[in-house]
Protein backbone atom coordinates (compact mmCIF):
# COMPACT_ATOMS: atom_id res chain seq x y z
CA UNK A 1 0.00 0.00 0.00
CA UNK A 2 1.83 3.05 -1.17
CA UNK A 3 2.17 6.73 1.24
CA UNK A 4 -0.91 9.09 0.54
CA UNK A 5 0.98 12.03 0.06
CA UNK A 6 2.08 9.70 -3.37
CA UNK A 7 -1.08 9.43 -4.66
CA UNK A 8 -0.83 12.24 -6.83
CA UNK A 9 -0.79 10.95 -10.07
CA UNK A 10 -1.92 7.87 -9.38
CA UNK A 11 -5.10 6.14 -10.60
CA UNK A 12 -7.55 4.94 -8.44
CA UNK A 13 -10.49 2.62 -10.74
CA UNK A 14 -11.81 5.33 -12.78
CA UNK A 15 -9.87 8.39 -10.85
CA UNK A 16 -6.87 10.21 -11.60
CA UNK A 17 -5.57 12.03 -8.46
CA UNK A 18 -4.28 15.47 -9.16
CA UNK A 19 -3.47 16.97 -6.22
CA UNK A 20 -4.54 17.77 -2.34
CA UNK A 21 -7.02 19.91 -0.98
CA UNK A 22 -7.34 19.05 2.69
CA UNK A 23 -6.95 16.65 5.40
CA UNK A 24 -9.55 16.13 8.75
CA UNK A 25 -9.25 13.46 10.83
CA UNK A 26 -10.74 10.36 9.31
CA UNK A 27 -9.73 11.01 5.73
CA UNK A 28 -7.62 13.46 3.15
CA UNK A 29 -9.43 14.91 0.05
CA UNK A 30 -7.60 15.03 -3.25
CA UNK A 31 -8.83 16.87 -6.24
CA UNK A 32 -8.85 14.14 -9.26
CA UNK A 33 -10.98 13.84 -12.82
CA UNK A 34 -12.73 11.09 -13.58
CA UNK A 35 -11.63 9.95 -16.57
CA UNK A 36 -14.98 8.10 -18.23
CA UNK A 37 -16.66 11.44 -18.09
CA UNK A 38 -13.94 14.01 -18.08
CA UNK A 39 -15.16 15.68 -14.71
CA UNK A 40 -13.53 16.90 -11.87
CA UNK A 41 -14.29 15.36 -8.63
CA UNK A 42 -13.38 15.70 -4.79
CA UNK A 43 -11.76 12.14 -3.78
CA UNK A 44 -12.10 11.64 -0.16
CA UNK A 45 -9.78 9.20 0.76
CA UNK A 46 -9.54 7.55 4.06
CA UNK A 47 -6.28 7.57 6.39
CA UNK A 48 -4.31 4.39 6.42
CA UNK A 49 -4.25 4.33 10.03
CA UNK A 50 -7.84 3.96 9.90
CA UNK A 51 -8.20 1.12 6.87
CA UNK A 52 -7.18 -1.85 9.13
CA UNK A 53 -10.23 -0.91 11.84
CA UNK A 54 -13.62 -2.21 10.39
CA UNK A 55 -15.52 0.13 12.72
CA UNK A 56 -13.84 3.00 10.90
CA UNK A 57 -14.32 1.36 7.51
CA UNK A 58 -17.96 1.02 8.65
CA UNK A 59 -18.76 4.83 9.21
CA UNK A 60 -16.66 5.77 6.43
CA UNK A 61 -19.16 3.48 3.79
CA UNK A 62 -21.98 4.82 6.16
CA UNK A 63 -21.03 8.46 5.31
CA UNK A 64 -21.36 7.98 1.60
CA UNK A 65 -24.72 6.13 2.08
CA UNK A 66 -26.37 8.50 4.14
CA UNK A 67 -24.90 11.47 1.95
CA UNK A 68 -25.67 9.93 -1.62
CA UNK A 69 -29.38 9.75 -0.81
CA UNK A 70 -30.00 13.18 -0.08
CA UNK A 71 -30.17 14.83 -3.81
CA UNK A 72 -30.31 18.19 -3.07
CA UNK A 73 -28.86 21.65 -4.30
CA UNK A 74 -27.05 22.75 -1.25
CA UNK A 75 -25.87 19.25 -0.48
CA UNK A 76 -22.49 18.24 -1.65
CA UNK A 77 -23.59 15.11 -4.15
CA UNK A 78 -22.12 11.70 -3.62
CA UNK A 79 -20.86 10.12 -7.11
CA UNK A 80 -19.27 6.58 -6.26
CA UNK A 81 -18.25 4.70 -3.04
CA UNK A 82 -15.25 2.62 -3.75
CA UNK A 83 -11.97 1.09 -3.02
CA UNK A 84 -8.40 0.59 -5.02
CA UNK A 85 -4.81 -0.74 -3.94
CA UNK A 86 -6.18 -0.88 -0.41
CA UNK A 87 -7.65 2.97 -0.18
CA UNK A 88 -11.14 3.36 0.66
CA UNK A 89 -12.42 6.35 -1.45
CA UNK A 90 -15.48 8.58 -1.72
CA UNK A 91 -16.00 10.40 -5.23
CA UNK A 92 -18.00 13.09 -4.85
CA UNK A 93 -19.16 16.86 -6.47
CA UNK A 94 -16.07 19.13 -5.96
CA UNK A 95 -17.24 22.09 -5.55
CA UNK A 96 -14.80 25.33 -6.83
CA UNK A 97 -14.60 28.03 -4.37
CA UNK A 98 -13.68 28.08 -0.63
CA UNK A 99 -15.51 27.11 2.34
CA UNK A 100 -16.99 29.15 5.03
CA UNK A 101 -14.21 28.77 7.86
CA UNK A 102 -11.63 30.76 5.25
CA UNK A 103 -13.76 33.45 4.52
CA UNK A 104 -14.59 34.34 8.18
CA UNK A 105 -10.89 33.97 8.72
CA UNK A 106 -10.07 36.02 6.01
CA UNK A 107 -13.06 38.53 6.59
CA UNK A 108 -12.85 38.09 10.42
CA UNK A 109 -16.88 39.46 10.57
CA UNK A 110 -19.85 37.87 7.96
CA UNK A 111 -22.36 40.82 7.06
CA UNK A 112 -25.74 40.40 8.45
CA UNK A 113 -27.70 40.07 5.35
CA UNK A 114 -24.64 37.44 3.82
CA UNK A 115 -25.04 35.44 7.41
CA UNK A 116 -28.80 35.19 6.67
CA UNK A 117 -28.48 34.20 2.82
CA UNK A 118 -26.05 31.24 4.02
CA UNK A 119 -28.26 30.63 7.16
CA UNK A 120 -30.99 30.05 4.61
CA UNK A 121 -29.33 28.09 2.25
CA UNK A 122 -27.82 25.56 5.06
CA UNK A 123 -31.29 24.85 6.71
CA UNK A 124 -32.58 24.53 3.20
CA UNK A 125 -29.79 21.37 3.26
CA UNK A 126 -31.25 20.14 6.84
CA UNK A 127 -34.33 20.33 5.75
CA UNK A 128 -33.67 17.94 3.25
CA UNK A 129 -31.78 15.85 5.84
CA UNK A 130 -34.16 15.98 8.14
CA UNK A 131 -36.93 14.32 5.85
CA UNK A 132 -34.11 11.39 5.57
CA UNK A 133 -34.32 11.31 9.20
CA UNK A 134 -30.66 12.21 9.11
CA UNK A 135 -28.65 14.53 11.35
CA UNK A 136 -25.46 15.70 10.02
CA UNK A 137 -23.45 16.02 13.45
CA UNK A 138 -20.79 18.36 12.06
CA UNK A 139 -22.07 21.94 11.37
CA UNK A 140 -19.41 24.18 11.02
CA UNK A 141 -17.70 27.05 8.91
CA UNK A 142 -15.20 24.49 7.48
CA UNK A 143 -17.83 22.01 6.08
CA UNK A 144 -20.05 24.79 4.38
CA UNK A 145 -18.93 25.61 0.95
CA UNK A 146 -19.25 28.69 -0.41
CA UNK A 147 -19.20 28.29 -4.85
CA UNK A 148 -17.64 30.77 -6.98
CA UNK A 149 -21.59 30.52 -8.32
CA UNK A 150 -22.40 32.05 -4.82
CA UNK A 151 -24.11 28.76 -4.30
CA UNK A 152 -24.02 27.29 -1.01
CA UNK A 153 -23.63 23.77 -0.30
CA UNK A 154 -23.40 21.78 3.24
CA UNK A 155 -20.15 19.19 2.80
CA UNK A 156 -19.07 16.08 4.65
CA UNK A 157 -21.95 13.69 5.97
CA UNK A 158 -19.35 11.82 7.74
CA UNK A 159 -20.47 12.08 11.49
CA UNK A 160 -23.97 11.54 9.45
CA UNK A 161 -26.42 8.49 11.04
CA UNK A 162 -30.26 7.59 10.30
CA UNK A 163 -32.14 8.72 12.90
CA UNK A 164 -33.61 5.22 14.93
CA UNK A 165 -30.71 3.02 13.27
CA UNK A 166 -29.61 0.55 15.53
CA UNK A 167 -25.39 0.59 15.06
CA UNK A 168 -24.45 -3.13 15.76
CA UNK A 169 -20.93 -1.77 15.96
CA UNK A 170 -21.55 1.02 18.22
CA UNK A 171 -20.29 3.68 15.86
CA UNK A 172 -20.50 6.49 18.84
CA UNK A 173 -18.87 4.42 21.97
CA UNK A 174 -16.48 6.43 24.65
CA UNK A 175 -13.75 7.60 23.33
CA UNK A 176 -14.68 7.95 19.25
CA UNK A 177 -14.98 11.75 19.17
CA UNK A 178 -18.05 13.06 17.04
CA UNK A 179 -18.06 16.58 16.23
CA UNK A 180 -16.16 19.03 16.78
CA UNK A 181 -16.18 20.40 20.46
CA UNK A 182 -16.59 24.02 19.21
CA UNK A 183 -19.79 23.78 17.82
CA UNK A 184 -21.56 20.94 19.25
CA UNK A 185 -24.84 21.01 21.04
CA UNK A 186 -25.09 19.68 24.62
CA UNK A 187 -27.05 16.48 23.99
CA UNK A 188 -23.88 15.58 21.66
CA UNK A 189 -21.81 16.06 24.10
CA UNK A 190 -23.57 14.12 26.48
CA UNK A 191 -24.55 11.19 24.06
CA UNK A 192 -27.91 12.05 24.13
CA UNK A 193 -30.51 10.81 20.91
CA UNK A 194 -30.08 13.67 18.76
CA UNK A 195 -32.35 14.62 16.00
CA UNK A 196 -32.13 17.92 13.53
CA UNK A 197 -32.52 20.30 16.77
CA UNK A 198 -28.92 19.06 17.45
CA UNK A 199 -27.83 20.39 13.87
CA UNK A 200 -29.67 23.63 14.39
CA UNK A 201 -27.73 24.49 17.36
CA UNK A 202 -24.49 23.87 16.09
CA UNK A 203 -25.60 26.00 12.72
CA UNK A 204 -26.56 28.52 15.11
CA UNK A 205 -22.87 28.65 16.58
CA UNK A 206 -21.89 28.96 13.48
CA UNK A 207 -23.88 31.83 12.31
CA UNK A 208 -22.97 33.11 16.03
CA UNK A 209 -19.19 32.53 14.87
CA UNK A 210 -20.25 34.30 11.28
CA UNK A 211 -21.71 37.89 12.86
CA UNK A 212 -19.39 38.66 15.60
CA UNK A 213 -15.99 36.89 13.97
CA UNK A 214 -15.48 34.65 17.29
CA UNK A 215 -17.51 31.37 18.25
CA UNK A 216 -19.29 32.22 21.36
CA UNK A 217 -17.11 29.32 23.32
CA UNK A 218 -13.54 29.01 23.48
CA UNK A 219 -11.04 27.63 25.82
CA UNK A 220 -7.47 26.06 26.34
CA UNK A 221 -8.79 22.68 25.60
CA UNK A 222 -12.15 20.85 24.20
CA UNK A 223 -12.98 20.17 28.02
CA UNK A 224 -13.11 23.71 28.80
CA UNK A 225 -15.12 24.53 25.73
CA UNK A 226 -17.75 21.48 26.00
CA UNK A 227 -18.60 22.22 29.72
CA UNK A 228 -19.00 26.08 28.73
CA UNK A 229 -21.72 24.38 26.02
CA UNK A 230 -23.28 22.75 28.91
CA UNK A 231 -23.31 25.25 31.78
CA UNK A 232 -22.91 28.87 30.01
CA UNK A 233 -25.26 31.16 28.26
CA UNK A 234 -23.67 32.90 25.17
CA UNK A 235 -23.09 36.54 25.09
CA UNK A 236 -25.35 38.43 23.50
CA UNK A 237 -24.42 38.83 20.00
CA UNK A 238 -25.62 42.50 19.99
CA UNK A 239 -23.44 43.28 23.29
CA UNK A 240 -20.81 42.54 20.95
CA UNK A 241 -21.78 43.82 17.41
CA UNK A 242 -23.96 47.07 18.95
CA UNK A 243 -25.08 47.62 14.77
CA UNK A 244 -26.54 43.84 14.51
CA UNK A 245 -30.20 43.92 13.44
CA UNK A 246 -32.36 42.51 16.23
CA UNK A 247 -34.09 40.54 14.94
CA UNK A 248 -31.08 38.11 13.56
CA UNK A 249 -29.60 38.53 16.76
CA UNK A 250 -32.86 36.69 18.33
CA UNK A 251 -32.92 33.79 15.76
CA UNK A 252 -29.76 32.90 16.51
CA UNK A 253 -29.92 33.01 20.10
CA UNK A 254 -32.82 31.04 20.20
CA UNK A 255 -30.93 28.28 17.88
CA UNK A 256 -28.49 28.27 20.86
CA UNK A 257 -31.03 27.35 23.57
CA UNK A 258 -29.33 24.69 25.73
CA UNK A 259 -32.40 22.64 25.75
CA UNK A 260 -33.54 21.30 22.37
CA UNK A 261 -37.08 21.98 23.15
CA UNK A 262 -36.54 25.66 23.30
CA UNK A 263 -35.05 25.61 19.88
CA UNK A 264 -36.81 26.00 16.38
CA UNK A 265 -38.27 22.23 16.48
CA UNK A 266 -37.39 21.41 12.98
CA UNK A 267 -35.85 23.08 10.16
CA UNK A 268 -38.77 24.02 8.43
CA UNK A 269 -39.81 26.10 11.57
CA UNK A 270 -36.71 27.79 11.16
CA UNK A 271 -37.07 28.78 7.39
CA UNK A 272 -40.40 29.83 8.60
CA UNK A 273 -38.31 32.85 10.58
CA UNK A 274 -35.85 33.30 8.58
CA UNK A 275 -38.09 34.13 5.43
CA UNK A 276 -40.00 36.91 8.43
CA UNK A 277 -36.52 37.75 9.25
CA UNK A 278 -35.48 38.51 5.46
CA UNK A 279 -38.88 40.39 4.84
CA UNK A 280 -37.97 42.86 7.78
CA UNK A 281 -34.39 43.30 6.39
CA UNK A 282 -35.66 44.21 3.01
CA UNK A 283 -37.73 46.69 4.51
CA UNK A 284 -34.90 47.67 6.40
CA UNK A 285 -32.02 48.19 3.65
CA UNK A 286 -29.70 45.58 5.25
CA UNK A 287 -30.65 42.60 3.42
CA UNK A 288 -32.35 41.65 0.13
CA UNK A 289 -35.68 39.92 1.07
CA UNK A 290 -37.48 36.93 0.56
CA UNK A 291 -37.92 37.24 -3.17
CA UNK A 292 -35.66 35.04 -4.73
CA UNK A 293 -36.22 32.38 -2.56
CA UNK A 294 -37.13 28.36 -3.83
CA UNK A 295 -40.51 27.28 -3.09
CA UNK A 296 -38.86 24.49 -1.24
CA UNK A 297 -38.29 27.47 1.38
CA UNK A 298 -41.40 28.45 2.12
CA UNK A 299 -42.83 26.20 4.55
CA UNK A 300 -46.34 25.53 5.35
CA UNK A 301 -47.76 28.30 8.18
CA UNK A 302 -48.55 25.93 11.72
CA UNK A 303 -50.87 27.42 13.42
CA UNK A 304 -50.13 27.91 17.20
CA UNK A 305 -45.90 27.09 15.51
CA UNK A 306 -42.88 29.60 16.17
CA UNK A 307 -42.81 33.53 16.60
CA UNK A 308 -42.73 33.63 12.47
CA UNK A 309 -45.63 31.50 11.95
CA UNK A 310 -47.73 33.22 14.12
CA UNK A 311 -46.37 36.51 12.63
CA UNK A 312 -47.32 35.38 9.29
CA UNK A 313 -50.70 34.52 10.78
CA UNK A 314 -51.39 38.08 12.49
CA UNK A 315 -50.09 39.49 8.67
CA UNK A 316 -52.84 37.53 6.79
CA UNK A 317 -55.60 38.91 9.41
CA UNK A 318 -54.87 42.47 9.41
CA UNK A 319 -56.77 43.05 6.25
CA UNK A 320 -60.05 41.61 7.77
CA UNK A 321 -59.69 42.81 11.18
CA UNK A 322 -62.13 45.22 12.22
CA UNK A 323 -64.13 46.86 14.97
CA UNK A 324 -66.94 45.45 16.17
CA UNK A 325 -69.97 48.75 14.71
CA UNK A 326 -72.58 49.84 17.65
CA UNK A 327 -75.83 48.81 16.05
CA UNK A 328 -79.59 50.97 16.34
CA UNK A 329 -82.34 48.84 16.30
CA UNK A 330 -83.04 50.01 13.10
CA UNK A 331 -79.71 49.21 11.72
CA UNK A 332 -79.96 45.65 13.07
CA UNK A 333 -83.87 45.65 11.33
CA UNK A 334 -82.02 46.46 8.07
CA UNK A 335 -78.80 44.06 8.39
CA UNK A 336 -81.64 41.16 8.89
CA UNK A 337 -83.37 42.00 5.89
CA UNK A 338 -80.28 42.47 3.87
CA UNK A 339 -79.16 39.11 5.34
CA UNK A 340 -82.36 37.74 3.62
CA UNK A 341 -82.36 39.05 0.26
CA UNK A 342 -78.70 38.38 0.58
CA UNK A 343 -79.44 34.67 1.07
CA UNK A 344 -82.46 34.32 -1.45
CA UNK A 345 -80.21 35.51 -4.47
CA UNK A 346 -77.35 32.75 -3.66
CA UNK A 347 -80.07 29.56 -3.48
CA UNK A 348 -81.06 31.78 -6.78
CA UNK A 349 -77.23 31.30 -8.01
CA UNK A 350 -76.88 28.11 -6.10
CA UNK A 351 -79.86 26.86 -8.39
CA UNK A 352 -78.47 28.51 -11.43
CA UNK A 353 -74.72 27.20 -11.05
CA UNK A 354 -73.39 30.26 -10.75
CA UNK A 355 -71.98 30.61 -7.08
CA UNK A 356 -68.47 29.24 -8.06
CA UNK A 357 -68.24 32.13 -10.51
CA UNK A 358 -69.09 34.50 -7.87
CA UNK A 359 -66.56 32.56 -5.69
CA UNK A 360 -63.62 33.76 -7.43
CA UNK A 361 -63.41 37.60 -6.11
CA UNK A 362 -64.49 36.07 -2.14
CA UNK A 363 -61.05 35.73 -1.93
CA UNK A 364 -59.81 38.23 1.11
CA UNK A 365 -57.42 40.80 0.33
CA UNK A 366 -53.88 40.51 2.24
CA UNK A 367 -51.80 43.60 3.13
CA UNK A 368 -49.16 42.94 1.01
CA UNK A 369 -48.03 39.95 -2.38
CA UNK A 370 -46.50 38.16 0.30
CA UNK A 371 -49.51 37.56 2.74
CA UNK A 372 -51.50 36.86 -0.44
CA UNK A 373 -48.99 34.56 -1.47
CA UNK A 374 -49.18 32.40 2.38
CA UNK A 375 -52.57 32.54 2.18
CA UNK A 376 -53.27 31.33 -1.34
CA UNK A 377 -50.13 28.27 -0.34
CA UNK A 378 -52.64 27.39 2.69
CA UNK A 379 -56.21 27.04 1.45
CA UNK A 380 -54.62 26.30 -2.06
CA UNK A 381 -58.24 27.14 -4.24
CA UNK A 382 -58.71 28.75 -7.61
CA UNK A 383 -59.62 31.75 -6.43
CA UNK A 384 -56.88 32.05 -3.70
CA UNK A 385 -54.16 31.97 -6.41
CA UNK A 386 -56.08 33.73 -9.49
CA UNK A 387 -56.77 36.64 -6.39
CA UNK A 388 -52.84 37.33 -6.38
CA UNK A 389 -52.28 39.08 -9.91
CA UNK A 390 -56.18 40.63 -9.67
CA UNK A 391 -54.95 42.22 -6.38
CA UNK A 392 -51.46 43.18 -7.10
CA UNK A 393 -50.88 43.89 -10.64
CA UNK A 394 -47.79 45.94 -10.19
CA UNK A 395 -46.12 42.77 -7.95
CA UNK A 396 -42.84 42.00 -8.91
CA UNK A 397 -42.38 38.82 -11.77
CA UNK A 398 -41.17 36.87 -9.68
CA UNK A 399 -44.30 37.04 -7.24
CA UNK A 400 -46.75 36.73 -10.04
CA UNK A 401 -45.18 33.89 -11.32
CA UNK A 402 -45.18 31.86 -8.17
CA UNK A 403 -48.91 32.29 -8.00
CA UNK A 404 -49.14 31.07 -11.72
CA UNK A 405 -46.96 27.81 -10.66
CA UNK A 406 -49.69 27.43 -7.96
CA UNK A 407 -52.41 27.87 -9.98
CA UNK A 408 -51.10 25.02 -12.32
CA UNK A 409 -50.26 22.56 -9.34
CA UNK A 410 -53.77 23.17 -8.03
CA UNK A 411 -55.27 22.65 -11.66
CA UNK A 412 -52.77 19.34 -11.88
CA UNK A 413 -53.02 17.72 -8.57
CA UNK A 414 -56.58 19.22 -6.88
CA UNK A 415 -58.87 19.26 -9.58
CA UNK A 416 -57.11 17.79 -12.46
CA UNK A 417 -58.29 20.43 -15.65
CA UNK A 418 -55.29 20.14 -17.27
CA UNK A 419 -56.71 22.23 -20.16
CA UNK A 420 -57.40 24.95 -17.93
CA UNK A 421 -53.46 24.50 -16.77
CA UNK A 422 -51.92 25.42 -20.46
CA UNK A 423 -52.90 29.46 -20.73
CA UNK A 424 -51.41 29.81 -17.44
CA UNK A 425 -48.18 27.88 -18.09
CA UNK A 426 -47.77 29.18 -21.80
CA UNK A 427 -47.82 33.16 -19.82
CA UNK A 428 -45.76 31.44 -17.44
CA UNK A 429 -43.04 30.62 -20.18
CA UNK A 430 -43.24 33.67 -21.75
CA UNK A 431 -42.38 35.54 -18.32
CA UNK A 432 -39.53 33.43 -17.32
CA UNK A 433 -35.38 33.20 -18.79
CA UNK A 434 -34.57 29.98 -20.46
CA UNK A 435 -33.93 27.32 -18.45
CA UNK A 436 -34.86 29.46 -15.08
CA UNK A 437 -37.25 27.30 -12.80
CA UNK A 438 -40.06 28.54 -14.15
CA UNK A 439 -39.00 27.65 -17.69
CA UNK A 440 -38.35 24.16 -16.99
CA UNK A 441 -41.71 23.94 -14.86
CA UNK A 442 -43.61 25.34 -17.93
CA UNK A 443 -42.05 22.74 -20.05
CA UNK A 444 -42.58 19.81 -18.38
CA UNK A 445 -46.44 21.13 -17.34
CA UNK A 446 -46.80 22.05 -21.35
CA UNK A 447 -45.89 18.32 -21.93
CA UNK A 448 -47.86 16.62 -19.49
CA UNK A 449 -50.96 18.91 -20.07
CA UNK A 450 -50.49 18.46 -24.08
CA UNK A 451 -49.97 14.10 -23.19
CA UNK A 452 -53.11 14.73 -21.04
CA UNK A 453 -55.02 16.78 -24.46
CA UNK A 454 -53.96 14.32 -26.55
CA UNK A 455 -51.77 17.13 -28.39
CA UNK A 456 -48.70 14.26 -28.45
CA UNK A 457 -47.19 16.36 -31.56
CA UNK A 458 -47.16 19.74 -29.33
CA UNK A 459 -46.21 17.62 -26.37
CA UNK A 460 -42.61 16.11 -28.06
CA UNK A 461 -42.03 19.94 -29.37
CA UNK A 462 -41.79 20.95 -25.20
CA UNK A 463 -40.30 17.98 -24.23
CA UNK A 464 -37.47 18.25 -26.49
CA UNK A 465 -36.75 21.74 -25.21
CA UNK A 466 -36.02 20.47 -21.94
CA UNK A 467 -32.51 19.02 -21.21
CA UNK A 468 -31.18 16.47 -18.53
CA UNK A 469 -29.77 19.19 -16.60
CA UNK A 470 -33.17 20.78 -16.57
CA UNK A 471 -35.14 17.60 -15.46
CA UNK A 472 -32.17 16.89 -12.33
CA UNK A 473 -32.95 20.32 -11.37
CA UNK A 474 -37.05 20.30 -12.11
CA UNK A 475 -36.64 16.18 -9.47
CA UNK A 476 -35.17 18.62 -6.70
CA UNK A 477 -37.71 21.67 -6.93
CA UNK A 478 -40.66 19.82 -7.63
CA UNK A 479 -40.90 15.86 -7.37
CA UNK A 480 -44.52 15.67 -8.02
CA UNK A 481 -44.08 17.41 -11.35
CA UNK A 482 -41.24 15.88 -12.39
CA UNK A 483 -43.03 12.00 -11.80
CA UNK A 484 -45.80 13.29 -13.75
CA UNK A 485 -43.28 14.58 -16.77
CA UNK A 486 -41.19 10.78 -16.50
CA UNK A 487 -44.67 9.58 -17.33
CA UNK A 488 -45.54 11.75 -19.96
CA UNK A 489 -42.19 11.04 -21.91
CA UNK A 490 -43.03 7.10 -21.62
CA UNK A 491 -46.30 7.70 -22.99
CA UNK A 492 -44.38 9.40 -25.62
CA UNK A 493 -41.60 6.97 -26.76
CA UNK A 494 -44.47 4.21 -26.26
CA UNK A 495 -46.67 5.56 -29.21
CA UNK A 496 -43.73 6.60 -31.04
Amino acid sequence: MENMSDLAGKMLNDYRVLRRLGRGAMAEVFLAEQSSLGRQVALKVLNLHLANDPNYVQRFHQEARAAAALIHAGIVQIYEVGQAEGFHFIAQEYVPGRNLGELILRQGRVAPGQTLDILRQVTGALQKASEHGIVHRDIKPENIMLASSGEVKVADFGLARVQGEQDGANLTQVGVTMGTPLYMSPEQIEGQPLDSRSDIYSLGVTAYHMLSGRPPYEGDTPLSVVVQHLNQAAEPLQTRIADLPGELARVVHRMLAKKAADRYANPVELLAELRVVASQAASQGWGSGPYGWSTATWPVVVPGGSDATRHLSAVMKTSTRNKAPRFTWWKFATVVLVCFLVGVGLAVLSRSGSILAGAQHQTPKRENVTAQIYHAKRVDTEAAWSAIPRYFPKADVYEINLARQGLVRHYFFVTGEFSKAIPVLKRLRSTSSPHDRFNRFALAGLTIASVRQGALKEARQFAQQITSTDQSRLAEEDPDLARQFREAQKKLINQG
